[in-house]
């Protein structure tokens, strides 16, 4: 499966525009959300081929939102990056056994982001 279209998950603006701009210069087509309701609504409209999420967010965080889109029939084959500050080993456990396929570290490398994206195709 190749990687078209990607939601990508933060409440920071300023991580939306990079991670916006890292795969939009890689030729994919991006839709931002800044929550779990915004997610669920970007969701409702056009199922991503991918989902590039934050795991610190005020509300839902990205590991209860991470298993709420698993739990989700329609939207649980959607593979999910979960893309953080949250750098411990436990952390990435934990994101993966939420139903998250692979797991990234902030700041972001574009070209580590475009590796893993690509395994994932």
């Amino acid at each position: 499966m190749t990687i078209h279209h990607v939601l990508v998950v933060d409440d920071s603006k300023t991580e939306l525009m990079f991670l916006t701009d890292v795969l939009q210069k890689n030729g994919m087509s991006v839709r931002t959300a800044e929550g779990a309701d915004e997610t669920f609504k970007r969701l409702a409209d056009a199922i991503p081929d991918l989902i590039l999420m934050d795991v610190v967010m005020p509300g839902q965080n990205g590991y209860q939102l991470t298993r709420s889109i698993n739990r989700t029939p329609q939207y649980a084959g959607i593979p999910i990056i979960l893309c953080t500050s949250k750098k411990l080993e436990t952390d990435r456990v934990w994101g993966l056994r939420q139903g998250a396929r692979d797991y990234i570290t902030k700041p972001v490398n574009p070209a580590e982001l475009m590796e893993k994206i690509k395994a994932l195709g």
